[in-house]
């Protein structure tokens, strides 16, 4: 069965904060030059010559461009509703939630959930309309009727057949106006967009950061405000919140150097040594200069640190009193003073520590003593 055949008109909701729709069917793209304006209330009406795209579901020349996620419409009418998304004009009301949407169509297939109109008999989940509830559906009966021509793998929708399609083509109809750089997938550029853009619409709900990805967000939540730590070392048993700080934590027992530099035969466990040797002893790179107490750093994360204590912004707060805190390792570091668990051991005399720093100052006048008793007395 070929591509083209297999599409039907099924869209997906991109949970976005704004929930920009999307279209994922879409391969006939003849040029797409992306528009983005400097506020909500600029929108382009007009397409140029050049810049008008054929939909895949029809034949229809879709002229009006929404400059702020790209989505086009056959008439004005439709992208003035449209935009109501994303200036917030949301002045249609759901009479028993009190949701509000920008569109009649939007509040009718919200309704249809509050009415059980499409519900699926299997695990109860309501849906708006039928296209999502058949989508849905197959969730439970494994049907995938959509399949690759060229490796036979099959799916369970058109628009992940379309996505996976482009393994085999090398098709990366989406590029970026600022830097040329192309994707696979429209979700894919909208989110590198905020790169240049600096639109960061993941908020946490804890503390006042921000994130450009909503996985940043889930990352930030795990390391900063949850005190799970379901990853533990298999040398000294200490707990990890993520496995890839757990993999970062055994260079030190395995004494693993990945990084090495090119000018020497010095090897790094950590890439931020590299940077601060390549620096220091061969002039690579670029000092980081802080512009308001002029001191030099050699990352950029370290820089950005500095200025966080500079601004006085405490975005960090303990869930275990109102102490506030600048960086995430200042907050870590205080939780210790809640917490009983001591995770560093003496290795002469056994005793336990909650920081590393201490058990090092302890270790000292430890092996002191030991040297001073292991010792000859003097005749």
């Amino acid at each position: 069965m070929h591509l083209a055949n297999s599409l039907t008109r099924t869209h997906y909701f991109m949970n976005v904060e704004l929930k920009l729709i999307i279209c994922r069917d879409i391969c006939i793209i003849l040029k797409l030059n992306y528009v983005f304006a400097a506020s909500c209330s600029q929108l382009r009406t007009e397409a140029d010559s050049r810049d008008i795209i054929g939909h895949p579901h029809d034949d229809k020349t879709r002229s009006y461009l929404c400059t702020i996620c790209h989505k086009r419409f056959t008439a004005k009418s439709q992208l003035t509703n449209h935009s109501k998304r994303h200036t917030g004009e949301n002045e249609y009301l759901c009479t028993q939630c009190e949701k509000r949407f920008s569109s009649q169509p939007g509040l009718r297939n919200h309704m249809n959930i509050h009415a059980a109109k499409y519900k699926c008999t299997e695990c109860g989940k309501c849906f708006g309309n039928s296209s999502h509830f058949a989508r849905h559906k197959r969730t439970h009966t494994g049907e995938k009727p959509y399949e690759c021509t060229v490796c036979s793998k099959r799916f369970t929708t058109s628009g992940y057949l379309v996505v996976h399609s482009r393994i085999h083509s090398g098709e990366k109809p989406y590029k970026c106006h600022v830097c040329e750089k192309a994707f696979s997938r429209s979700s894919h550029l909208h989110s590198h967009m905020r790169v240049h853009t600096g639109d960061k619409p993941y908020k946490c709900s804890l503390c006042n950061e921000s994130f450009s990805h909503s996985s940043g967000l889930q990352l930030h939540k795990r390391h900063v405000h949850s005190n799970r730590r379901p990853y533990d070392c298999p040398y000294c048993g200490k707990l990890f919140k993520t496995n890839s700080h757990l993999k970062l934590h055994v260079r030190i027992h395995t004494g693993a150097k990945p990084y090495s530099c090119r000018h020497c035969s010095q090897r790094f466990t950590w890439l931020r040594q590299l940077k601060t040797h390549l620096l220091k002893s061969h002039n690579e790179g670029t000092w980081l200069t802080c512009n308001i107490c002029q001191k030099k750093f050699c990352v950029n994360g370290d820089l950005k640190t500095h200025l966080l204590r500079h601004s006085n912004v405490k975005a960090y707060v303990c869930n275990r009193c109102p102490k506030r805190f600048c960086t995430a390792s200042d907050l870590k570091s205080h939780q210790l003073v809640h917490s009983h668990c001591k995770q560093f051991c003496c290795g002469l005399c056994g005793k336990d520590f909650k920081r590393k720093r201490s058990v090092i100052r302890h270790f000292k006048t430890c092996s002191d003593k030991n040297t001073l008793s292991s010792s000859p007395p003097s005749l």
